[in-house]
């Protein structure tokens, strides 16, 4: 496609969209500024970017598209390398034979088409896009791949064979390894990721991210690049680089867009060599109001019941992952008042809260959760907070701590809230103590929400296994809603997570159950008398709201 070259400024005064004033005035700021034309007149107030792209595709005849909804091809993005994507801002969408499909803010930017053609030695046709969406699309795109693609060519040239632990040793402050680990650590903050994953295999050096509770695959390097990514890693955990038979912990703080980053490194050695998982830990994820959690509004109110007690423990229970520290930080940022002394005991302290004194157990320093609480009991507490129940001699001091007056919130490691009762009584504790000191359990996992860029409504089929799950006859009419995949959500469908929950309130009727160490199923069933609903019934009622899919809540209920 030929675009005839006629300057922004010309075509805009030439439909009227500004005036030669405007014009002359924008050009002479363009020149102190160093900004393009089109930005200019958008921070001057004079135009809004659409109504930019709207004259455009008028007098050019360029098509619009809106890259959220586009799915750009691997083979066009492969076409034009990441520097030349930057530097002019534009995405290639789509290859077809000779011609790529290229988005821009300005198809008058002639020397970007020149250098495009030039570089991918392609026929370029423009297409019209705004520049926010461009800039996530490059994002989205290249991500990883094209900054450390450049980086690893440049410790190839500079191997040639080189192995010895000196040569290591000189790689690791050079600056293609620096690149490498900054730009896994920008990526994975971009992407919502909870932990990057740097594995080494036979033939190459694996990277994942977790991303909304799954694993994807980001990239793999060159075997060679293992030891000096892993020192670097090191390094900036301030862990010793020499030690690789036995595993390490560490910590990296960064400031990533002017958000405070913490990142716990672990690392493991493993027959091809020394594993790392960083978690990656945002703090301003964790400002979450608590009836923002995703609770019902009959879960919320029994949880809040709980919680505003002035004595007992309270237990939330899940496997790791299932957003259980999240739950109660929420819940002590809702209790938090100048009136009310709160401790915590954590392994580590995750999360800085205000107002509340928190403190970090440290084994080596002979500082323990059993030994911590005994503590924290002569500091006079209004409410304590223990990372985790771990055995029996932390469990009876929780326990007693509830019944000594004080308001004690705990997790577990359980499958639903009655196993969390089983579970302290299998610990040692006596049933007795359980049912004086135990306020209540919730139990909850964490789905995947449904895009909202992507979100479709279709109808289930007769027969499909999605209106067994749901217990909805093959005739009986029903919508639901899932993620077609969209650049937003590199093309899973979700964005996003919240969590499904199972309240339980222990009353009088389920203490005389517990006493006589009655099975959990019939512990439960008495708790839905005072309104407590399984998580499969909490899940089912989010995905008729057409917040999650059927086969998310499967995949993370075990019902």
């Amino acid at each position: 496609m030929v675009v005839r070259k006629r300057r922004l400024g010309e075509i805009l005064i030439d439909s009227g969209a500004i005036n030669q004033k405007q014009l002359e005035h924008a050009l002479n700021e363009q020149k102190s500024s160093g900004k393009r034309l089109g930005e200019t007149l958008v921070t001057l107030g004079y135009l809004t970017e659409k109504q930019i792209l709207s004259t455009l595709e008028q007098q050019l005849g360029i098509k619009y598209v809106n890259l959220s909804e586009e799915k750009i091809e691997r083979e066009a993005i492969a076409a034009v390398p990441l520097f030349l994507a930057e530097r002019y801002n534009v995405v290639p969408v789509r290859k077809e034979d000779t011609r790529l499909y290229l988005a821009m803010s300005d198809p008058t930017n002639f020397y970007a088409i020149d250098d495009v053609r030039m570089v991918s030695g392609l026929e370029v046709w423009p297409l019209l896009a705004e520049a926010k969406d461009i800039s996530l699309a490059i994002n989205n795109n290249y991500g990883v791949q094209g900054r450390v693609e450049s980086a690893v060519s440049k410790l190839k040239e500079d191997d040639a064979g080189k192995t010895s632990v000196q040569d290591v040793e000189d790689k690791i402050d050079n600056a293609p390894i620096i690149s490498i680990v900054n730009s896994l650590i920008q990526q994975a903050v971009r992407d919502r990721a909870s932990d990057i994953h740097i594995e080494p295999q036979e033939d190459n050096l694996r990277v994942r991210f977790r991303v909304d509770g799954v694993m994807r695959e980001i990239i793999s390097f060159p075997k060679n690049t293992h030891a000096p990514i892993l020192s670097r890693i090191k390094i900036m955990g301030d862990m010793d680089i020499a030690e690789k038979r036995l595993p390490q912990d560490g910590r990296i703080n960064i400031q990533e867009k002017g958000r405070q980053i913490d990142i716990r490194v672990s690392t493991l050695p493993t027959i091809l060599g020394e594993k790392v998982v960083m978690r990656i830990l945002d703090k301003s994820a964790m400002t979450i109001a608590l009836d923002e959690l995703g609770f019902s509004e009959r879960n919320f109110e029994l949880y809040k019941d709980m919680i505003t007690k002035s004595y007992g423990c309270v237990l939330v229970t899940g496997p790791t992952g299932s957003g259980k520290s999240t739950t109660l930080y929420s819940t002590l940022m809702h209790v938090n008042a100048p009136t009310k002394n709160i401790i915590t005991v954590e392994d580590p302290v995750e999360y800085r809260i205000g107002g509340v004194n928190q403190v970090a157990v440290n084994n080596k320093a002979g500082l323990t959760f059993a030994s911590g609480l005994r503590t924290i009991l002569r500091q006079d507490p209004n409410i304590i907070m223990v990372g985790e129940v771990r055995d029996k001699e932390t469990a009876e001091i929780t326990i007693n701590a509830a019944l000594t007056g004080h308001l004690v919130f705990s997790t577990l490691h359980t499958n639903d809230s009655a196993g969390a009762i089983t579970r302290l009584l299998d610990m040692g504790v006596e049933p007795f103590l359980v049912v004086s000191s135990v306020r209540g359990v919730i139990a909850q996992r964490l789905v995947r929400l449904i895009c909202p860029h992507c979100k479709m409504e279709y109808t289930p089929e007769p027969y499909s296994d999605e209106r067994l799950y749901l217990g909805i006859g093959r005739d009986e009419p029903v919508k639901l809603w899932k993620g077609e995949g969209c650049s937003r959500c590199n093309f899973t469908g979700y964005t996003g997570r919240m969590a499904i929950h199972e309240v339980l309130p222990i009353h009088e009727e389920m203490k005389a159950m517990i006493m006589n160490h009655v099975a959990d199923n019939l512990v439960f069933e008495a708790g839905r008398k005072y309104g407590t609903t399984s998580m499969k019934e909490d899940g089912i009622e989010k995905v008729m709201q057409g917040k999650t899919t059927v086969s998310e809540l499967l995949r993370v209920a075990y019902v």
